[in-house]
């Protein structure tokens, strides 16, 4: 098997090189094929996403990415985020799976990817207006459903489907489809909820959710908040799965200039997109499992200084890899 990494810029590369360590250790099978991506993309070749990195993610078995941006290109053309919108489309990765979880919270959100207003018809009209069209056919509802429902299955088998089917259109299509989709799963409660609604419980009663479903716009900002309420961005890991080809796995937090080439930046949001990957793209659950709880382990035993420790980023890796090694 074929994993491609993609170190990114800013702490990428620091915290990629743990995840890296980890790969290298409990799976000395898999090959390790590191492409250029990013910002350092487009230094070196002009564009975020050169084509010879495309070919490579897509012969992939699974694709792990660090995070990308650097400020010398937050107002260019050309940016770094153009590089992951076009590689998530071209890869056609249409389920993100955010998981937080922290004492008793234990929720999995299902946002749609590749679809919604980040993907539709936008522009400037002669009078000065600006818009961003929110566009979905019903099978691109239907199959992130779907994926939601099977999730809950190996869970706690409940859905609760996400929208703002009081105003929206597309909504409430949304709502129609997933209603749809859930009679293949009787076995699996479904519930809708504004999204207002959800927002506000996400923060009062997190533990009554198991799996949410929701489109591309609201799952952006309810998964931030879901991760906000377990512990920040800086721990969550994610997912992005399609049907059939390669998985992207990536941290949600940013390539944090500020701190870039310290040696401080926190690995755990790397290492546990590591576990993810290892979950839903290599097939490999038990190794999943196990690096969960080193990591968990870790971020007790050997906080790195945000989260008020002294550990640097090399040290909270040596931690991980002590634990699998028990």
């Amino acid at each position: 098997m074929r994993v491609v990494l993609l170190p990114g810029d800013c702490i990428g590369p620091e915290v990629m090189a743990e995840a890296r360590r980890v790969l290298e250790v409990v799976s000395p099978d898999v090959e390790l094929d590191e492409q250029l991506f990013g910002a350092a993309a487009i230094r070196a070749t002009g564009e975020p996403l050169p084509e010879a990195t495309l070919e490579a993610c897509r012969g992939a078995e699974a694709i792990l990415k660090a995070p990308i941006g650097a400020p010398e290109f937050e107002a260019a053309d050309v940016r770094p985020e153009q590089g992951l919108m076009r590689l998530r489309s071209e890869l056609d990765v249409y389920a993100n799976l955010r998981p937080a979880r922290r004492d008793g919270i234990d929720v999995l959100i299902v946002r749609e990817l590749v679809g919604g207003i980040y993907y539709g018809a936008r522009g400037v009209r002669e009078d000065g207006t600006v818009f961003d069209t929110c566009e979905y056919h019903p099978s691109q509802v239907d199959r992130v459903a779907r994926c939601a429902f099977e999730l809950a299955r190996a869970r706690r088998s409940h859905v609760t489907s996400v929208d703002k089917a009081n105003v929206l259109e597309t909504s409430r299509m949304w709502r129609r489809v997933v209603t749809e989709v859930a009679r293949d799963f009787a076995d699996v409660e479904l519930e809708h909820m504004l999204v207002d609604n959800a927002a506000m419980q996400l923060i009062q009663a997190p533990e009554r959710f198991d799996v949410l479903v929701t489109d591309n716009m609201f799952g952006d900002i309810l998964s931030d908040e879901a991760a906000a309420v377990t512990g920040g961005l800086g721990l969550a890991g994610s997912a992005s799965l399609g049907d059939g080809g390669p998985g992207i796995f990536e941290p949600v937090h940013g390539s944090a200039p500020d701190i870039a080439g310290r040696g401080i930046a926190n690995p755990a949001a790397m290492l546990r997109s590591t576990a993810l990957m290892f979950a839903h793209g290599l097939g490999r659950p038990l190794v999943a499992r196990r690096l969960e709880e080193a990591v968990d382990w870790a971020l007790a035993d050997s906080p790195t200084p945000d989260l008020g420790g002294e550990a640097t980023t090399r040290e909270f890796g040596e931690a991980v890899l002590a634990r699998l090694r028990v």
